[in-house]
């Protein structure tokens, strides 16, 4: 297993290690877990803004909900 290095003041490395005790896990866990939440919902959101640019650079346009209802029926 990879190990990566990360320096923090004693103060942040305290408060690290609080909110890990709070959590009830340990303190590599706590940064691992709350660093790929976050850069995966980053990642996340970056790519639906590019996905929405190139569809409005495509003058793409959307169907409401309702015409698709009146086009191709109700859920049976």
């Amino acid at each position: 297993m990879a190990m990566i290095t990360i320096r923090v003041s004693d103060s942040e490395k305290e408060w690290l290690q609080y909110m890990a005790d709070f959590y009830g896990i340990t303190l590599s866990e706590l940064l691992k877990k709350y660093s790929m939440d976050q850069l995966e919902s980053q990642y996340d959101q970056q790519t639906a803004d590019l996905a929405h640019k190139r569809w409005i650079e495509d003058n793409k346009e959307t169907v409401s909900m309702k015409d698709i209802m009146d086009e191709f029926g109700g859920l049976s």
